[in-house]
């Protein structure tokens, strides 16, 4: 089994209400392979979702810098800032959303994330202007297409009205 199959079947079988033992399987994949950017990622997610953020944060640094692309990246800035507004760190996790909106901006996972910050910051109302623009954005029914316009002057009303959150 390759080390990208064995990550997946981890993955997998992970138990979310119990953490332990996808760490516990985690860890002797890290001792072996403690530069590899999807391996942090995963030791990462797994101690992030076992709710303990402070670990899995450094996790996500180090997949950060060692390299991840693509997916892994994305995926792993939404829960790196999510993590780190968990943390209370809203500005960094701002700024982490920032970042990874620029990379990819087609992904509305990202600015869910953001928005949920924003929220968390107490800037609720460029949360809604941003949840707004996703709407406009990404979200595609018959409903919506005809508000469409309305929808994103509303969001750019809010937006004019939000004071600038700090950096």
């Amino acid at each position: 089994m390759t080390l990208e199959e064995e990550l997946d079947r981890i993955f997998a079988d992970r138990d979310r209400d119990n953490m332990q033992p996808t760490i516990d399987a985690l860890l002797p994949i890290l001792d072996a392979e403690p530069l590899n950017a999807r391996v942090l990622y995963e030791v990462g997610g797994a101690y992030d979702t076992a709710g303990r953020e402070a670990t899995a944060r450094g996790f996500y640094e180090r997949a950060l810098s060692a390299g991840l692309d693509g997916d892994l990246l994305r995926r792993c800035y939404v829960q790196y800032g999510s993590t780190l507004r968990n943390l209370g760190e809203h500005q960094e996790s701002l700024e982490v959303f920032r970042t990874a909106r620029q990379a990819f901006p087609a992904s509305p996972a990202l600015g869910v994330f953001e928005a949920i910050t924003l929220h968390d910051a107490g800037e609720s109302s460029a949360s809604v202007a941003a949840l707004l623009d996703l709407i406009v954005d990404f979200l595609a029914s018959p409903a919506i297409e005809r508000y469409k316009p309305a929808i994103a002057g509303n969001a750019a009303a809010i937006r004019s009205r939000v004071k600038p959150v700090s950096s």
